[in-house]
């Protein structure tokens, strides 16, 4: 019988990264790793150097691509990043820049996810509108009485020295004359 060589104890699988492809993982390609100063100058393409802070990490995108991550300095982007994906051939010491842009990290300021009109309108806002426009149709109610309090006596006014008229004096004038 032959015996087999002791190959020990099995090496174990590395455990895949929450919400990272696998073929995602992995140490990226030296030459693109190394390629920093490319990956800012294409940033620098669409963004002033200014707004470019320092090199954050190049992570691994499978097989000879790699993305670069620089801070970025932009007014309203605090904790964004510029990224810049540089690829390359087997063999090839030619490097291409294939995508540039700017993301979020888990440190940025974002806008609140959106909610339909009907899930964003709860019972208590109804409610709070409502006493809103109550409040706001009494006081409009209110200046409305206080503007016609002041033509009502002034038509009260008109009405008796209407009164003031005799009903002898109306019949005379209606009296047609021969």
């Amino acid at each position: 019988m032959t015996s087999q060589p002791d190959q020990g104890t099995p090496k174990p699988a590395s455990k895949p990264r929450a919400g990272v492809p696998v073929w995602r993982t992995g140490k990226p390609d030296a030459v693109l790793a190394a390629a920093v100063d490319l990956a800012r100058e294409a940033v620098e393409g669409i963004a002033p150097a200014e707004q470019i802070g320092q090199h954050l990490a190049a992570k691994s995108e499978g097989d000879r691509v790699v993305t670069h991550l620089f801070e970025s300095r932009l007014a309203g982007y605090q904790g964004w990043q510029w990224y810049a994906v540089v690829t390359r051939n087997s063999r090839s010491k030619v490097i291409t820049v294939n995508e540039l842009g700017l993301l979020p990290s888990g440190d940025s300021i974002l806008a609140p996810e959106w909610v339909p009109w009907a899930e964003r309108v709860r019972p208590e806002d109804a409610q709070e509108n409502e006493a809103d426009a109550d409040a706001a149709l009494s006081e409009s109610a209110e200046e409305a009485v206080a503007d016609n309090a002041g033509v009502a006596t002034s038509d009260a006014e008109v009405s008796e020295e209407d009164d003031d008229d005799s009903p002898e004096e109306e019949a005379d004038s209606t009296r047609e004359v021969d």
